[in-house]
């Protein structure tokens, strides 16, 4: 039986949200605020190029009047791949405005996989940013008859099937002068159980999975983020996670035009630091890998400041430590940490807050993977939480969150208003809400085993509640180690701890039917150099360094201290540091980040098995 206050909070919010989509509000913010700053793409010699509010909502109009025009029919679908930047949304809102709907692919995918998701999704029109895009396109493009046009925003080929950008808009210009009402009338003929975008599991194995999400499903999902953050309106926000991810897609699409927020693309995550200083956002999310990334640079530069210095900083961060840690939900912090707390701030923690971007921001997050507890506690040194979240793709983002004012740290939060989170009988993590999607796309065998008969969609994470109602997950259902002997191991924990070392980049644990447990691991390849440059080490490639003996003599010593935190099944007995980095590239890691377990236990068995002989 459903609690009566979540019951109460989800007809709350339903009523509130009924009949909505995403047309409307756009319409309704472009009517209130014409001239608020929307989007900013980076302009070439520095600065930004912008669009307001008023601009964007024109744009998109006449984008959707484009597609039509090519044909575009209500419920098919427009296929995007590239970087974020301003025409990913306008052209992602223009299908929606067109009654299509939107599908973001993710740029790593291989030639054959978009082949898949073109035709699962049923792509009529697709949208590229240019030569790098294309050249996953253009080799299946004959497997797609029923593509009709193939935009560019740079470099279009010459002939059929391809059309410039800018022969596009003048072609969506030329049709809203000649017919403004056409355009709005499909706008308003959107209704909210449409289908607003069809989003593809990154996946680790076999086909990805196409996930249907509804105006409604969004809408749900926009006003729970909302009620959790509490961010004020008009604030500045980064996009640069790709919007095939749903987390991006919510907090820098969608939310913005609930929020009238201010947008700055960042299409390059090499200059993420430095945009990061640029617009101090008031909002930011980040996969825990960039949260690691962004932890070991700083832990690298202060490495490289006088010993004097260094200890200051420790000393202001134990303060920091303390203040965040006893502001935690159930917790109260007496007058002597909130008085050392407020000391190390005004003296230098606000400094450091000031010198990473981060000194507007109200709420900092992660999700998509487990976030190193120590990561958390070198960034609550600093006095920034970044909260733990918990979602999937299938239930348009985050269900579960942790706020500002009510946190735990190494929790990823309580469930959202309205939203039922429980423990199966088998441990499993399961969710009903009105966010859920309705089941996968074509593909019924797979939303039978997604969503039982009662409603309740399977995560496929093992977790736990608290007495809170804070959740924590434990791994995922299918990755769980379990031993020759029988014990159940979770090989995320394992990792985590071994990366707390700022060197290792990437860890892998094995042990499935094993006697004991072993590690891969790979260097970081920002902090190594670094590290190796502090001591005199010499070196030519990252390859050199995996095979120092002061870089294995280091990588075994955090190998030590993670063992120290582990039971003994747990600990890791022998391990292997790999002369390479694992990126989405090389295909070890997908899109968002996480360990393709099954594609590294294949391409490094040799490794794996040699750690098992003797």
């Amino acid at each position: 039986m459903a609690d009566p206050r979540v019951l109460a909070e989800r007809s709350e919010i339903e009523s509130e949200i009924a009949g909505h989509t995403i047309c409307r509000q756009l319409k309704l913010t472009a009517e209130r605020f014409p001239d608020a700053p929307a989007y900013s793409d980076p302009a070439d010699g520095g600065g930004w190029t912008t669009l307001t509010y008023g601009e964007a909502r024109h744009r998109v109009l006449a984008i959707a009047a484009g597609f039509a025009a090519l044909g575009l029919g209500p419920g098919e679908a427009v296929a995007l791949m590239m970087v974020n930047r301003s025409e990913h949304v306008l052209a992602d809102l223009g299908a929606v405005h067109a009654g299509g709907r939107a599908c973001s692919v993710y740029s790593t995918f291989a030639p054959e996989q978009v082949a898949f998701v073109a035709k699962d999704v049923g792509a009529r029109i697709v949208v590229l940013g240019g030569a790098a895009d294309l050249d996953r396109w253009r080799p299946i493009l004959g497997e797609l008859p029923d593509v009709l046009k193939v935009i560019l925003l740079e470099d279009a080929p010459e002939g059929e099937p391809f059309m410039s950008w800018d022969d596009f808009l003048a072609l969506g210009e030329r049709a809203l002068a000649e017919d403004p009402a056409a355009a709005e009338a499909r706008a308003d003929a959107v209704t909210a159980e449409d289908v607003l975008s069809v989003l593809y599991t990154s996946g680790t194995t076999g086909n990805p999975k196409g996930v249907p999400l509804t105006h409604t499903n969004i809408f749900y999902e926009v006003v729970a983020t909302d009620r959790v953050t509490g961010v004020p309106e008009r604030g500045a926000q980064i996009s640069y996670l790709t919007y095939a991810h749903i987390a991006e897609r919510v907090l820098s699409l969608y939310l913005p035009l609930f929020k009238v927020s201010h947008i700055h693309f960042c299409t390059d995550l090499a200059q993420l630091a430095t945009v990061l200083g640029q617009v101090k956002p008031m909002l930011f999310f980040g996969v825990p890998r960039v949260w690691e990334k962004m932890n070991a640079r700083l832990q690298a530069l202060l490495a490289t400041q006088p010993a004097e210095q260094q200890e200051q900083v420790r000393a202001a961060m134990a303060a920091g430590l303390a203040y965040i840690e006893a502001t935690q939900y159930g917790r109260t912090p007496s007058p002597e940490v909130i008085a050392a707390y407020e000391r190390a701030d005004a003296a230098l923690l606000s400094i450091i807050r000031a010198m990473i971007g981060f000194e507007n921001a109200r709420w900092l997050a992660t999700a998509a993977a487990p976030m190193p507890l120590e990561v958390q506690r070198f960034f609550a040194g600093l006095g920034l939480k970044v909260l733990d979240v918990y979602g999937m793709t299938e239930t348009s983002g985050a269900f579960t969150a942790n706020s500002d004012a009510e946190f735990k740290l190494g929790a990823v939060g309580r469930p959202g208003p309205g939203i039922e989170v429980r423990i199966a009988e088998d441990g499993e993590i399961i969710t009903r809400s009105p966010a859920n999607t309705a089941g996968y796309l074509n593909r019924p065998e797979a939303t039978a085993e997604l969503v039982d008969e009662d409603g309740w969609l399977h995560t496929g994470d093992v977790g736990s509640i608290d007495e809170d109602g804070f959740v924590r997950i434990l791994d995922r259902k299918k990755e769980l180690i379990i031993t020759a002997g029988g014990e159940n191991i979770s090989p995320a924990n394992t990792e985590n701890h071994l990366k707390e070392h700022p060197l290792i980049g990437q860890a892998l644990a094995y042990g499935d039917r094993k006697p004991y447990v072993v590690a891969i691991l790979t260097l970081d390849g920002e902090v190594a150099p670094v590290w190796a440059r502090g001591r005199g080490v010499e070196f030519t490639t990252l390859a050199d360094l995996a095979e120092h003996p002061d870089v294995l003599k280091e990588v075994e010593a955090a190998v030590a201290v993670a063992n120290e935190k582990l039971a003994r099944v747990q600990q890791v007995k022998r391990w292997r540091l790999l002369p390479v980095e694992w990126t989405t590239e090389t295909a070890e890691l997908t899109p968002s980040l996480k360990l393709k377990r099954r594609v590294i236990h294949a391409k490094y068995a040799e490794a794996i098995d040699a750690m098992y002989e003797g």
